[in-house]
């Protein structure tokens, strides 16, 4: 069965295996800080639970847990390795936390996976003048893969060539539709 939980910022929702959810409504800390009510969307884009206490000598202690991380750590704990130590969602949706989405992933996948702050909006496309270059990173150094008419072409030669070196592991850009393609 899966659980959604409304976050308490958005209108989105973490998804949940049933086990999961019922471990974080069952565990007395979790229940005790009422974890499962005040989960809200963090600006990364994954769920969180935040919140400032009070300590006994009068200073203050921030407590901040990671939804992902917490599920990962408890359930996915054998996977973890000293090169594997980063959780990241295999569908690329931080709010899904289903058992099955969760992966253990090393630093230089989750960089690759991480989502691109071009202007463009494709990891590896820039453009020159009226072209678009295709570059993608190999042992820490560009790797030009040619110059294309549109952004897209160059965004999909990007994919072609991630998809040829890290397979699974490879980012991959999302081709969105041409809107003066729909005038021809």
């Amino acid at each position: 069965m899966l659980y959604k939980v409304k976050l308490k910022n958005t209108e989105d929702e973490v998804l949940l295996d049933d086990h999961v959810y019922e471990w974080l409504i069952n565990d007395p800390y979790l229940a005790k800080i009422e974890f499962i009510q005040n989960l809200r969307c963090h600006s990364s884009g994954c769920a969180v639970f935040q919140k400032t206490w009070k300590k006994a000598d009068g200073t203050f202690k921030t407590e901040t847990i990671y939804l992902h991380k917490l599920v990962a750590e408890k359930f996915l704990f054998q996977t973890k390795t000293p090169e594997h130590n980063l959780v990241g969602a295999r569908n690329g949706n931080k709010l899904d936390c289903r058992l099955e989405n969760l992966v253990y992933r090393s630093r230089s996948v989750a960089s690759r996976k991480r989502k691109s702050s071009s202007h463009l909006g494709y990891t590896g496309v820039y453009q020159e003048n009226n072209r678009y270059r295709a570059v993608i990173s190999i042992n820490r150094k560009s790797v030009h893969l040619g110059m294309f008419a549109t952004a897209e072409e160059a965004a999909i030669a990007y994919n072609k060539k991630s998809r040829e070196l890290y397979g699974e592991d490879g980012k991959l850009n999302v081709i969105k539709p041409r809107k003066d393609s729909e005038d021809e």
